[in-house]
């Protein structure tokens, strides 16, 4: 067994390299092998999302609190808000974020595939943003 503490392991701003706007990670757990699940709190201020990108074992975000959106490559804008749980294929193109004027955070949960979590593309343009 062992214990994170609140407070003991630091906040980092999102790689620009992967995010648009001002994101927020805190770690959650990157549980040490043979489990590969990986977790992290991410906070988006109005505006911030991230770039599309998919993941090899797929991935589940479940929004803590505010309201955002999500898209899956070909598919609408979709509206997501506290308590909403997403669930995003492995393989599938996407990506999520703030909503335009409101803040969201989810926890993203994704298993790692020899260490890899995701496979990260090109950014989300203003027009499949605000759909």
């Amino acid at each position: 067994m062992e214990i994170f503490r609140a407070g003991d392991r630091p906040s980092a701003a999102a790689p620009e390299s992967y995010f648009t706007g001002r994101v927020r990670q805190d770690p959650v757990i990157e549980a040490p092998a043979p489990a590969r699940l990986r977790a992290l709190l991410v906070t988006f201020e109005p505006g911030a999302r991230t770039h599309w990108h998919t993941h090899p074992l797929g991935q589940t975000i479940h929004v803590t609190q505010g309201t955002g959106r999500c898209q899956r490559a070909g598919g609408p804008v979709e509206v997501i808000r506290a308590g909403d749980t997403v669930w995003f294929a492995p393989g599938e193109r996407h990506w999520h974020g703030a909503g335009p004027t409101t803040a969201m955070a989810h926890l993203a949960m994704q298993e790692a595939e020899d260490g890899r979590t995701a496979d990260w593309a090109d950014p989300v343009s203003e027009a499949d943003y605000l759909g």
